[in-house]
């Protein structure tokens, strides 16, 4: 292959051309368009799960990650025909976006060809997009806070969820913190999602209140604590996906882990050079998720004795 040259690639059934293959993209180690593409494939049981049947928005770098950064929610046109699709209304625009359904490893490989870095699906799926089956657990740390404390808090977290009869599934968030996924039934909307959502938040408060904040506004926040941010859990809030790599130099990837791991755990280890051994050797930690469901009616009773209110921000 001359340099410079498109490359195509067998992805199932499907053959994929990845166009400026030698672009760096992450200029820590040099990694490239065409080594992103890999990454990818090497995880693609898990981040096929991760994205399956959920409207996605994509966060394209055509030039790199320090360059421009693009949000993207709708397909463009000229997508092979073979591209899946969800279209989500937004009613206070009068809009409505047909966005990437991921259903097979070839969808990924077409986005990352298409620049994309990012993936960020909602938290319900293509069956009905306005009730969600994954309540997200945000715990994102102020600017003074330590990655120490993320890890008490996520046990805070684990113990609640312990006494809920709930299973919790951790990952990286890539970044300074750690996201909690939890399968829930879809039952509900958005509203009563986040409201649920924001009775363990408070409860997390509650039992840590020296090291967590609810308070809503930033800049009203104690930059030494930790934010339970329960509004990622409103309509059309999205975060990183489990095994998506981060638009940074470095290609921090938000990666699953055990329980067990928590304590143990280095964010920056967690990159597009290190995950594909790991996810060989392990597999994809988060594919016992789907197998369990559970109530947020809990949860709501929580919302009701604290006087929550269910608006979405």
């Amino acid at each position: 292959m001359a340099k410079g040259e498109a490359v195509e690639l067998e992805v199932g059934d499907r053959t994929v051309r990845v166009s400026n293959p030698d672009r760096v993209y992450f200029p820590a180690r040099g990694e490239t368009k065409l080594d992103l593409v890999r990454y990818y494939l090497s995880v693609g049981d898990g981040i096929v799960r991760a994205l399956r049947e959920r409207p996605c928005m994509l966060h394209r770098f055509p030039s790199g990650v320090t360059g421009e950064k693009v949000h993207q929610k709708r397909v463009p046109n000229g997508a092979p025909p073979w591209l899946e699709t969800v279209r989500v209304q937004f009613p206070r625009y009068q809009r409505h976006a047909d966005e990437l359904c991921v259903t097979e490893l070839a969808h990924v490989a077409w986005a990352v060809q298409m620049s994309t870095v990012e993936f960020h699906p909602w938290n319900s799926r293509r069956a009905d997009t306005e009730r969600p089956d994954e309540w997200r657990i945000d715990l994102d740390p102020m600017p003074e806070c330590g990655f120490g404390t993320v890890r008490r808090v996520a046990h805070v977290a684990e113990e609640i969820l312990d006494e809920l009869g709930i299973r919790g599934w951790p990952k990286t968030s890539g970044g300074s913190g750690m996201h909690i996924y939890v399968r829930i039934e879809p039952r509900w909307g958005f509203a009563d999602v986040r409201r649920a959502a924001l009775a363990f938040a408070r409860e997390v408060e509650r039992r840590a209140p020296d090291e967590v904040t609810t308070t809503w506004w930033r800049k009203d926040r104690d930059p030494k604590k930790l934010f339970v941010d329960y509004n990622q859990n409103a309509r059309d809030h999205t975060i990183a996906s489990a095994y998506s790599v981060r638009g940074v130099p470095e290609a921090l990837v938000s990666t699953p882990i055990r329980w067990d791991e928590v304590d143990d755990v280095d964010p920056h280890d967690c990159t597009i050079a290190t995950v594909p051994a790991r996810f060989a050797e392990l597999g994809d930690l988060h594919a016992g998720i789907d197998d369990t469901a559970y109530s947020l009616e809990p949860l709501l009773e929580w919302a009701d004795r604290d006087g929550l209110e269910a608006e979405d921000s």
